[in-house]
Protein backbone atom coordinates (compact mmCIF):
# COMPACT_ATOMS: atom_id res chain seq x y z
CA UNK A 1 0.00 0.00 0.00
CA UNK A 2 1.19 3.65 -1.00
CA UNK A 3 0.18 6.62 0.15
CA UNK A 4 1.80 8.65 -1.56
CA UNK A 5 3.71 10.92 0.51
CA UNK A 6 7.34 10.47 1.06
CA UNK A 7 9.48 10.41 4.24
CA UNK A 8 11.30 13.32 3.28
CA UNK A 9 8.82 15.39 3.21
CA UNK A 10 7.14 15.10 6.67
CA UNK A 11 10.19 14.31 8.46
CA UNK A 12 11.83 16.62 11.04
CA UNK A 13 14.97 18.18 9.98
CA UNK A 14 15.89 20.09 13.39
CA UNK A 15 17.29 17.63 15.22
CA UNK A 16 18.96 17.75 18.79
CA UNK A 17 21.76 15.51 18.55
CA UNK A 18 25.18 15.27 20.66
CA UNK A 19 28.40 13.35 20.66
CA UNK A 20 29.29 10.03 21.84
CA UNK A 21 31.34 11.67 24.38
CA UNK A 22 28.38 13.96 25.68
CA UNK A 23 27.61 13.29 29.58
CA UNK A 24 23.97 11.99 30.32
CA UNK A 25 23.26 15.29 32.37
CA UNK A 26 23.77 17.68 29.42
CA UNK A 27 21.84 15.19 27.32
CA UNK A 28 18.88 15.57 29.09
CA UNK A 29 19.42 19.26 29.62
CA UNK A 30 19.41 19.49 25.43
CA UNK A 31 16.34 17.17 25.71
CA UNK A 32 13.67 19.62 28.41
CA UNK A 33 15.35 22.64 26.39
CA UNK A 34 13.96 21.97 23.25
CA UNK A 35 11.13 19.69 24.60
CA UNK A 36 12.03 16.20 22.91
CA UNK A 37 11.62 12.86 23.55
CA UNK A 38 15.13 11.63 22.28
CA UNK A 39 18.74 12.80 20.96
CA UNK A 40 20.41 11.74 18.31
CA UNK A 41 24.31 10.38 18.36
CA UNK A 42 26.16 11.28 15.90
CA UNK A 43 30.23 11.92 14.79
CA UNK A 44 30.95 13.73 12.06
CA UNK A 45 27.41 13.47 10.62
CA UNK A 46 27.20 10.30 10.90
CA UNK A 47 24.16 8.43 12.93
CA UNK A 48 26.11 6.46 15.93
CA UNK A 49 22.89 5.93 17.84
CA UNK A 50 20.39 7.80 19.93
CA UNK A 51 19.55 8.07 23.78
CA UNK A 52 15.49 8.04 24.76
CA UNK A 53 13.69 9.00 27.91
CA UNK A 54 13.30 5.57 28.78
CA UNK A 55 17.77 5.33 28.84
CA UNK A 56 18.38 8.06 30.91
CA UNK A 57 15.94 6.87 33.31
CA UNK A 58 17.50 3.54 33.19
CA UNK A 59 21.01 5.42 33.62
CA UNK A 60 19.26 7.40 36.78
CA UNK A 61 17.99 4.05 38.20
CA UNK A 62 21.58 2.20 37.96
CA UNK A 63 24.08 4.60 38.38
CA UNK A 64 25.64 6.52 41.41
CA UNK A 65 27.01 9.65 39.48
CA UNK A 66 25.49 10.51 35.94
CA UNK A 67 28.34 12.99 35.12
CA UNK A 68 30.44 9.94 34.37
CA UNK A 69 27.77 8.32 32.47
CA UNK A 70 28.68 8.82 28.52
CA UNK A 71 26.24 9.04 25.75
CA UNK A 72 27.67 6.29 24.13
CA UNK A 73 27.61 3.94 27.54
CA UNK A 74 23.85 3.90 27.05
CA UNK A 75 22.59 5.16 23.49
CA UNK A 76 20.89 2.82 21.18
CA UNK A 77 23.25 1.14 18.76
CA UNK A 78 21.18 -1.15 16.72
CA UNK A 79 18.51 1.65 14.66
CA UNK A 80 15.97 0.81 11.97
CA UNK A 81 16.17 3.81 9.68
CA UNK A 82 14.45 4.61 6.56
CA UNK A 83 15.76 6.83 3.50
CA UNK A 84 14.30 10.33 2.63
CA UNK A 85 12.40 8.60 -0.87
CA UNK A 86 10.60 6.06 1.07
CA UNK A 87 6.91 6.43 1.60
CA UNK A 88 5.16 6.91 4.88
CA UNK A 89 3.53 3.83 5.11
CA UNK A 90 6.36 2.15 4.86
CA UNK A 91 7.81 3.72 7.83
CA UNK A 92 4.88 3.19 9.60
CA UNK A 93 5.63 -0.61 9.47
CA UNK A 94 8.77 -0.47 10.00
CA UNK A 95 7.76 1.21 13.22
CA UNK A 96 5.14 -1.15 13.93
CA UNK A 97 7.37 -4.25 13.12
CA UNK A 98 10.59 -2.79 15.07
CA UNK A 99 8.24 -1.26 17.89
CA UNK A 100 9.56 2.12 18.31
CA UNK A 101 8.01 5.67 17.86
CA UNK A 102 10.94 7.15 15.44
CA UNK A 103 12.43 6.64 12.80
CA UNK A 104 15.88 8.18 11.80
CA UNK A 105 16.16 9.34 8.36
CA UNK A 106 19.66 8.58 6.83
CA UNK A 107 21.59 8.90 3.39
CA UNK A 108 24.20 6.65 3.21
CA UNK A 109 24.78 6.76 7.30
CA UNK A 110 24.37 10.64 7.39
CA UNK A 111 21.54 11.55 9.68
CA UNK A 112 19.23 14.22 7.92
CA UNK A 113 16.05 13.80 10.14
CA UNK A 114 13.96 11.93 12.38
CA UNK A 115 10.35 11.31 11.69
CA UNK A 116 7.66 9.96 14.26
CA UNK A 117 4.47 8.23 14.65
CA UNK A 118 2.97 11.84 15.65
CA UNK A 119 4.27 13.22 12.06
CA UNK A 120 2.34 10.54 10.25
CA UNK A 121 -0.56 10.92 11.86
CA UNK A 122 -0.55 14.62 11.32
CA UNK A 123 -0.28 14.63 7.61
CA UNK A 124 -2.52 11.11 7.25
CA UNK A 125 -5.04 10.26 9.97
CA UNK A 126 -6.10 7.12 8.13
CA UNK A 127 -3.48 5.48 8.96
CA UNK A 128 -4.03 5.69 12.93
CA UNK A 129 -5.14 1.90 12.69
CA UNK A 130 -1.72 1.36 12.48
CA UNK A 131 0.01 3.07 14.64
CA UNK A 132 -2.65 1.69 16.96
CA UNK A 133 -0.48 -1.32 16.50
CA UNK A 134 2.83 0.32 18.39
CA UNK A 135 0.84 1.19 21.70
CA UNK A 136 1.51 -1.05 24.62
CA UNK A 137 -1.36 -2.42 26.04
CA UNK A 138 -0.98 -4.83 29.04
CA UNK A 139 -1.21 -8.46 28.11
CA UNK A 140 -1.55 -7.57 24.31
CA UNK A 141 1.52 -9.79 23.15
CA UNK A 142 0.19 -12.64 24.99
CA UNK A 143 -3.06 -12.35 23.49
CA UNK A 144 -1.64 -12.14 20.44
CA UNK A 145 0.19 -14.35 20.82
CA UNK A 146 -2.25 -16.97 21.15
CA UNK A 147 -2.78 -18.80 18.31
CA UNK A 148 -6.70 -19.18 17.20
CA UNK A 149 -8.28 -22.36 15.39
CA UNK A 150 -11.18 -23.02 13.59
CA UNK A 151 -13.85 -23.70 16.09
CA UNK A 152 -17.08 -25.34 15.32
CA UNK A 153 -16.43 -24.12 11.72
CA UNK A 154 -15.65 -20.80 12.77
CA UNK A 155 -12.92 -19.16 11.17
CA UNK A 156 -11.25 -17.33 13.89
CA UNK A 157 -8.21 -14.68 13.21
CA UNK A 158 -4.74 -16.29 13.25
CA UNK A 159 -2.54 -12.45 13.94
CA UNK A 160 -2.79 -9.07 13.01
CA UNK A 161 -0.40 -8.53 10.29
CA UNK A 162 0.28 -7.75 6.33
CA UNK A 163 -1.99 -9.90 4.37
CA UNK A 164 0.04 -11.92 1.59
CA UNK A 165 -2.17 -10.98 -0.89
CA UNK A 166 -3.17 -7.40 -1.19
CA UNK A 167 -0.98 -6.43 1.48
CA UNK A 168 -3.03 -4.33 3.40
CA UNK A 169 -2.49 -4.26 7.11
CA UNK A 170 -5.20 -6.25 9.26
CA UNK A 171 -6.47 -9.21 10.95
CA UNK A 172 -5.54 -11.78 9.08
CA UNK A 173 -6.79 -15.72 8.66
CA UNK A 174 -4.65 -19.39 7.99
CA UNK A 175 -6.05 -19.93 4.34
CA UNK A 176 -4.51 -22.65 3.59
CA UNK A 177 -1.22 -21.83 4.98
CA UNK A 178 -1.04 -18.32 3.78
CA UNK A 179 -1.74 -15.55 6.07
CA UNK A 180 -4.86 -13.20 3.96
CA UNK A 181 -7.29 -10.95 5.34
CA UNK A 182 -10.65 -11.37 5.68
CA UNK A 183 -11.56 -9.87 2.21
CA UNK A 184 -8.74 -12.29 0.19
CA UNK A 185 -9.73 -15.20 2.54
CA UNK A 186 -12.62 -16.35 0.15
Amino acid sequence: MRIGIKVGDIMTRQLVSVKPSTNINECARAMAKKDVGLVIIKENEKLKGMLTEKEIIWALTKKNDLSKVKAKDIMLRKLTTIKPSRDIYEALVRMKNAKIRWLPVTVKGNVIGILTIKDILRIEPSLFEIALGNMNIKEESEKLGRKQEIIDGIKLWIREGECEDCGSFDILYDNNGRFVCENCSV
